[in-house]
C-alpha cells in the first residue's frame, strides 16, 4: 500500500489527532507461551529472525536483568518453542539484560552476537546460526546499561554496524563515577568487521535534567535517515527522538515524542504495506500517568515514518497484554514473518501474584484494521 492510500485510511480509524485505542488482551489466540517456570522470575527477552523466515532465536535472563541466560529456538515462526538449549558456562555469569543480533562480516559470513552489559560489556559469538557459541569475552575497557539496545547496519561499508546504549556513571568504567543529580549519557559504538570488534564508545547526548536511555532504532523507508527513540527515565517528560541523515556521524537535538509513543524500550519493524509497528512498555511522565489508558501494560503503536518526523500520534495505540504488577513488563523483541505476521515477544506478570514469564503476541495489521473498523462502527 502506498503512502497516499494509507493517508486516506487514517481518518477512518482516528479522530482529533489521537490514535484509535485497541485492546488485544483477551484475544488469547494471539498469544503463545514461550517459557514459564513456577516461582522463577523470567524477564527481558530479545529475539532475532533468521533468513529462512521461520527460525526465531530468543534469549532472556533468569532474574530481573541479572542472571543465567536462557536460550530457546522456534523453527516455525514462533508457533512452538524448543526446550531450553545448552549454553556456554559464562552465560550463567551475565549481570545484565542479554541482547541477540544478526550481523554479517565484510566477506559475507553470517554470524550472531550476544551482548551482556554492565562493566565490562561482554560479547558471545556464533558462526553457525546459533548452534554453538563462544564464551562471553570483554569487548573493551568499558561497559554500560542494556548493552546493546539495537545493532543497526550502516551504509558506510559491508560489515559496518552501529550500536547504542546508555550509562549513568556507574558502569562505563571500572571505577564508578557517581554524580548528584545523576547524569545520563547516551553512547554509540561502531563495528567495521561484522560485529567482532567495536570502537571506543562516544557520547551522543548527556543531561542531568532528562534521562535519555534504552535506545531503539528505525531506519526510514528510503534508507536515508535513522531515527532513535529513547526512554526518559526521570519521568519528567515524554519519550524523545533523535535523527541522523549521515549514517550516525551527527545527530539532531532530542525532542519529545507524542504521549502515544511515550514508554520504555521501543522496538519495531515495518509491515508489508509500509506501516510501522512499535512495541514498548506503557509508562508516562509522573503528572500524566493517571490519565493514560493501559498504563503499566505491554503496548504497541501503529503509524508510519512521517508520524515520527512530523511528531504525529499515529493510527493505533494498542494493548497487547495486561500486566498485573506495577510497570514490570515489556522488553520486547519484534519480528515480521514473510506472510506479514508480527511476532512480538516479552515478559510480564500475566497472572496476578505469580512470577513473570515469557509470551509472544502474534497478529497481522489487517487484523488490527478489522478490529478498528468494528470498533468505529459500534461507536
Amino acid at each position: 500500500m502506498n503512502l497516499l492510500k494509507l493517508s486516506l485510511l487514517l481518518p477512518l480509524f482516528a479522530t482529533a489527532g489521537e490514535p484509535l485505542l485497541l485492546d488485544l488482551n483477551d484475544h488469547r489466540s494471539h498469544h503463545v507461551l514461550v517459557d514459564r517456570e513456577a516461582g522463577q522470575y523470567l524477564g527481558h527477552p530479545t529475539t532475532t529472525l533468521l533468513e529462512d523466515g521461520k527460525t526465531i532465536l530468543c534469549v532472556y535472563p533468569k532474574g530481573h536483568g541479572k542472571g543465567q541466560i536462557v536460550y530457546k529456538k522456534s523453527l516455525d515462526g514462533g508457533l512452538t518453542w524448543s526446550e531450553r538449549l545448552t549454553t556456554p558456562k559464562s552465560w550463567s555469569t551475565s549481570r545484565e539484560v542479554p541482547t541477540i543480533h544478526r550481523v554479517i562480516s565484510p566477506q559475507g559470513q553470517k554470524r550472531l552476537i550476544l551482548w551482556s552489559g554492565l562493566y565490562p560489556a561482554r560479547l558471545s559469538v556464533s558462526e553457525d546460526d546459533g548452534q554453538n557459541w563462544s564464551e562471553l569475552k570483554a569487548v573493551g575497557d568499558w561497559g554500560g546499561i542494556v548493552v546493546m539496545g539495537f545493532v543497526e547496519p550502516l551504509k558506510t561499508g559491508p560489515g559496518h554496524y552501529l550500536a547504542m546504549f546508555h550509562d549513568d556513571g556507574r558502569f562505563f568504567q571500572k571505577t564508578p563515577v557517581r554524580k548528584n543529580p545523576p547524569i545520563f549519557t547516551l553512547y554509540q559504538t561502531k563495528s567495521t568487521d561484522g560485529g567482532l570488534t567495536w570502537s571506543t564508545p562516544e557520547a551522543v547526548y548527556q543531561s542531568s535534567e532528562i534521562h535519555l536511555c534504552e535506545p531503539g532504532c528505525i531506519r526510514s523507508p528510503d534508507g536515508k535517515q535513522l531515527a532513535v527513540l529513547l526512554r526518559e527515565n526521570a519521568r519528567r517528560k515524554n519519550s524523545h527522538i533523535i535523527f541522523s541523515k549521515d549514517e550516525a556521524k551527527t545527530w539532531s537535538q532530542p525532542r519529545e515524542l507524542p504521549l502515544a509513543l511515550t514508554g520504555d524500550r521501543h522496538t519495531g519493524k515495518y509491515g508489508p504495506d509500509g506501516r510501522l509497528f512499535l512495541s514498548f512498555r506503557c509508562i508516562s511522565p509522573k503528572h500524566q500517568a493517571k490519565q493514560r489508558p493501559f498504563e503499566g501494560d505491554w503496548v504497541g503503536w501503529v503509524g508510519n515514518w512521517e508520524d515520527l518526523v512530523n511528531n504525529d500520534s499515529g493510527q493505533y495505540f494498542l494493548r497487547l497484554k495486561d500486566n498485573t504488577k506495577s510497570y514490570d513488563t515489556s522488553y520486547p523483541g519484534v519480528e515480521i514473518l514473510p506472510d506479514g505476521t508480527f511476532v512480538t515477544t516479552t515478559y510480564g506478570h500475566w497472572d496476578e501474584g505469580e512470577a513473570p514469564y515469557i509470551l509472544s503476541s502474534r497478529f497481522q495489521l489487517s487484523e488490527l484494521d478489522a478490529l478498528a473498523k468494528k470498533k468505529t462502527n459500534q461507536e
